[in-house]
């Protein structure tokens, strides 16, 4: 993208954030004046792939994500290593990169980490000049602050995409599927909302170091119950320290926790099940949607955070978990054995 157009960017669409902010009050911080490196920005911008995936025949996760998938990820290291959102990745069979010049490289998957949701990937072939984008930090982002989120095309002859939106809260993230982190980043406007493209999408600072990888598309990014649509990132902050072991190993020490194959929801200081898995523990020990956690080995939980993490308090994936489970007008105790969800994913033909 051009410097000049860039420049310009950045002045219109602060305006259009201040205005639409001072419109809703939902956030009360004004936008950050643009104080970017451009040519920074253009190089980050540089660093945006294109990522299709297509998962393995049979692969549970099709259910919900769909056998053919499509987002973006950044070029972080030399050797074509490229971050993105794990669950693109989720099963993969064929996994291909494109590049901004048009060229499209088989890739493998390296790693897939449950606990942060990064996925890593790299091409088969050495890619040579890969445009390296240095990682930044979420620790000096402010609420208000201007932010660059950019995409890639998953078509040969398409073009990355690059916007500005505004950082407008840093809290805990609780996810449905038995998923959290205790921080992530929210922003607004959302990017390219309704396409799906802020699957992997890249976020930077005005340095033009990457902060976050796009992961879901949100209404209530100001968080308090507010609504206002923006994305959720997760910070590249919780990558750094595990970076060298998922190279190494596929997946952080974290990852290997108990899986019950619920989807659920906090409602009322209480846990709601929205969703069974087929085939998952949960469904093996007989919950049901509808049924409602109160507790975890007696300890009652009134949080998607506190519910997770007393679960995964384990002394390994395997050990076994008491619920306290209000089925309709029933009270029950439920002994779930859960599994480490690492070993239950499906693995390409031939691996």
């Amino acid at each position: 993208m051009p410097n000049d157009l860039l420049r310009r960017m950045q002045r219109l669409l602060l305006v259009l954030l201040a205005s639409l902010m001072g419109a809703t009050g939902a956030v009360h911080a004004q936008a950050v004046a643009p104080s970017s490196d451009p040519d920074a920005l253009s190089r980050a911008s540089a660093s945006v792939v294109g990522v299709r995936v297509t998962a393995t025949e049979g692969a549970r996760s099709i259910a919900t994500l769909g056998q053919e998938r499509a987002g973006s990820g950044v070029v972080i290291g030399p050797d074509g290593l490229v971050l993105t959102i794990g669950y693109l990745i989720l099963e993969a069979q064929d996994i291909r990169i494109i590049t901004q010049d048009h060229k499209t490289l088989p890739a493998v998957s390296v790693a897939y980490d449950l606990a942060t949701g990064f996925g890593l990937i790299k091409p088969i072939l050495p890619w040579r000049d890969a445009p390296v984008v240095p990682l930044g930090s979420e620790s000096s982002l402010k609420a208000g602050e201007a932010l660059m989120a950019a995409v890639g095309s998953t078509t040969e002859g398409g073009d990355a995409n690059v916007s500005l939106t505004q950082l407008v809260s840093k809290r805990a993230f609780s996810g449905t599927w038995e998923y959290h982190v205790d921080q992530a980043l929210f922003t607004s406007p959302p990017v390219m909302a309704g396409r799906g493209n802020h699957s992997g999408a890249g976020l930077f600072n005005q340095r033009g170091e990457l902060v976050g990888i796009g992961s879901l598309l949100v209404m209530d990014a100001a968080g308090g119950n507010r609504r206002l649509p923006g994305n959720m990132f997760v910070p590249v902050d919780l990558l750094k320290p595990i970076l060298g072991e998922l190279r190494q190993t596929g997946s952080s020490h974290l990852s290997r926790r108990p899986w019950l194959g619920l989807n659920s929801a906090a409602q009322d200081g209480r846990i709601q099940i929205l969703r069974v898995n087929e085939d998952s523990p949960a469904e093996e020990a007989g919950l049901k949607r509808g049924d409602v956690v109160l507790a975890v080995d007696g300890d009652q939980v009134a949080s998607l955070e506190a519910f997770y993490k007393k679960v995964w308090a384990r002394e390994t994936p395997e050990t076994p978990v008491r619920l306290t489970v209000l089925q309709g007008a029933e009270l029950k105790t439920v002994t779930v054995r859960p599994r480490n969800r690492l070993l239950s994913l499906r693995k390409p033909a031939g691996i």
